[in-house]
């Protein structure tokens, strides 16, 4: 692979610059979530900059820097619009809170320094994906990877789209959304988003890394145990009436049939 070392410390440099701008604009804001819509777009970054100044195999590099550039676009677009005239998300009020006046010194490392890491080591498919030398063309597992992205971006995208009709609808105040996407799983959005992942990562092993698989399965352990899943529903039952039946007969995750509902 084509100075993969030198690509990968190069995105990381990016990522230290673009953290630390986004760092000291939160504080002009008093408002850490703004590092929450530099996640999709952060990824992008990564893939124009490993592919600045290298080459790579075709078609391969072009597709993978196509598919990261509209999943990354969208979720920065989408995540920009649900959190304009919110303020901070509460996760970061609560941090604010619980560190007080060294919440801005804090958040540098919690916030910022944490998710430019994370971001950096998730990304490693895309990097070696786009400055691999071969093989050329697309084999089975490229094209298996842009089938889990295609499946994965409209479980994403429209599960996003459907969750914020629905919540733009004051109908439907206290209810749950169990239509849709959201009839078959309890997170589309999630379970698209981990879909993609696993197609780039199937993108990276076609070219011969194996060991970037690590990357999906990260991005699978956040989503379901930590910032996911586990976080959403920790509580959402209590506020949300009818939301245990729904868990009753709604995959958590992966895409299946509602069971029937218990008499």
């Amino acid at each position: 692979m084509e100075l993969l070392g030198t690509v990968m410390a190069r995105s990381g440099a990016a990522l230290t610059v673009a953290m630390a701008l986004l760092w000291l604009l939160s504080l002009r804001l008093r408002n850490a979530s703004i590092v929450d819509p530099f996640w999709g777009s952060g990824y992008v970054m990564v893939a124009w900059v490993s592919a600045l100044g290298t080459t790579g195999a075709e078609p391969r590099r072009a597709v993978v820097l196509a598919l990261v550039t509209i999943w990354g676009l969208r979720l920065s677009v989408h995540l920009l619009r649900r959190n304009a005239g919110h303020g901070e998300d509460p996760r970061y009020r609560a941090m604010r809170r619980g560190h007080g006046a060294r919440f801005w010194w804090v958040s540098l490392f919690t916030v910022f320094a944490f998710q430019g890491i994370l971001l950096w080591v998730i990304s490693l498919p895309l990097q070696v994906a786009i400055v691999a030398q071969g093989p050329a063309g697309l084999g089975p597992l490229d094209l298996l990877g842009i089938a889990f992205w295609a499946v994965g971006f409209v479980f994403e995208a429209v599960g996003d789209r459907q969750l914020a009709r629905f919540r733009a609808n004051p109908a439907s105040r206290g209810r749950v959304l169990d239509t849709g996407l959201w009839r078959y799983t309890r997170h589309p959005n999630y379970f698209g988003d981990a879909a993609q992942w696993w197609g780039f990562g199937l993108l990276a092993l076609s070219a011969g890394a194996w060991w970037v698989l690590i990357s999906p399965a990260l991005m699978n352990l956040f989503l379901l145990k930590v910032s996911g899943v586990a976080l959403l529903e920790k509580d959402i039952a209590e506020r949300r009436p009818g939301y245990r039946e729904y868990v009753e007969r709604t995959s958590a995750f992966l895409p299946w049939f509602p069971k029937e509902a218990r008499r």
